[in-house]
């Protein structure tokens, strides 16, 4: 305990920084990599166009399972022991999706990398432990940025893997370099042990009793369930609408998905400004700018070189803005307390991952029933939710 607490008391060394954000970077991409590759994987395994939106949102399900039933437990389990094992379960998952021959065994990996790829949402608050006081702010901020970069490189990545030696490829990579991080992380991370208060049954009960007395923890994410719905619902999407719209191939695709990489910017920037006192007027801007940009490529729909101009317009802008509202709103949660930041994280983090799961079903289903217009309308509505819902507590902070 005393060794802890010294570790806490130097504060966090830039190479661990450096390491637990790019750990989280690489973890969590395993998330996005199908996105980009719905149309190959669902015509190797079989499934039809209805169900090609079910292979990123098994995953984001398996996701949300683990930050509700896995996550709490770092807060009564060691935590680098218990990544080590979660990890350990995503390296098998993913090489049993690289070899999956059809869609169900796919499908039962893909539950599985969700589960496994949690380990991020136990480095994140492992990261605010170990920094001081005067520096948790900023390891916060720079952990999360190799988080979101892990998120928007990931889909760039697999399409250019997937262009070169099939989809296949990028989860046998992946479950190399996995392996490899749990070996670095498994000697590099220093031990944290919490001092549990409660059995796992009574762990797991008390997260209602956690989203009942924090109506900050609800409101953020909520609304980050909205924004996180309508991003994924465009990444499952515009693959699909690019292929058969403007004919790119996976190589193109992948450029196209390059874009979104520059959306990371605004993490930091959010944090900054956050730390200034704008959060309030930063969250609705994000959900404005969210909105607008579905509305545009809604309006602008053709096979046009204009069209195709918005269509990285709107991905830039889309990704900026739920990367920002990411921050701000991790930022506000991350304040609540220190002895539940776990539970209080995977809450968060299971909700907003609900919102990107609803997202991608519903967009294999729009855009198979009305297209892309009905896909960018319904786009265009789910931050317009977020910023109604955001206007009740502006009239409340008014009222008192």
């Amino acid at each position: 305990m005393e060794k802890e607490q010294d570790i806490r008391k130097r504060g966090i060394s830039s190479w661990m920084m450096f390491l637990l954000a790019a750990a989280c970077g690489l973890i969590v991409a395993n998330l996005y990599y199908a996105q980009t590759l719905v149309g190959p994987i669902s015509e190797a395994t079989g499934l039809t166009s209805t169900a090609a939106g079910f292979i990123v949102t098994v995953t984001q399900i398996g996701y949300v399972a683990g930050l509700l039933f896995i996550v709490p437990l770092s807060d009564i389990i060691e935590n680098r022991r218990l990544g080590v094992i979660m990890l350990t379960v995503a390296v098998v998952a993913l090489l049993t999706a690289g070899f999956a021959p059809n869609a169900l065994l796919f499908l039962t990996a893909s539950l599985f990398i969700g589960i496994g790829s949690v380990v991020a949402q136990i480095l994140v608050p492992f990261a605010a432990y170990l920094a001081s006081e005067d520096q948790r702010g900023r390891v916060v901020g720079n952990v999360m940025s190799g988080l979101l970069l892990g998120i928007m490189f990931a889909r760039p990545l697999a399409s250019f893997i997937a262009s070169l030696w099939g989809w296949r490829t990028i989860f046998i990579l992946s479950a190399i370099v996995i392996s490899l991080l749990t070996v670095v992380l498994s000697f590099a991370l220093p031990k944290r042990s919490p001092s549990p208060t409660v059995r796992y049954g009574k762990l797991i009960a008390s997260l209602g009793a956690l989203m009942k007395q924090t109506p900050v923890l609800r409101r953020r994410a909520l609304y980050q369930a909205c924004l996180f719905g309508a991003f994924s619902l465009f990444w499952t999407v515009v693959p699909l609408h690019l292929a058969e719209t403007f004919g790119m191939s996976q190589g193109g695709i992948a450029w196209f998905a390059l874009v979104g990489v520059g959306g990371a910017i605004a993490a930091p920037i959010a944090g900054r400004l956050a730390d200034k006192g704008w959060s309030q007027t930063l969250t609705w801007l994000a959900m404005l700018v969210a909105s607008l940009s579905f509305l545009l490529i809604h309006l602008f729909n053709s096979h046009s070189i204009l069209a195709l101009i918005f269509l990285f317009v709107s991905a830039f802008t889309l990704d900026m803005a739920v990367s920002g509202n990411l921050v701000i709103s991790q930022r506000a949660v991350y304040s609540l307390g220190s002895e539940t930041r776990g539970r209080l994280n995977g809450l968060f983090m299971s909700i907003f991952f609900i919102g990107g799961a609803f997202g991608s079903s519903v967009g294999g289903w729009s855009y198979i029933q009305g297209g892309w217009k009905l896909t960018t309308l319904i786009g265009t509505a789910l931050p317009l939710l977020a910023l109604v819902y955001f206007l009740t507590e502006k009239r409340k902070t008014k009222a008192e």
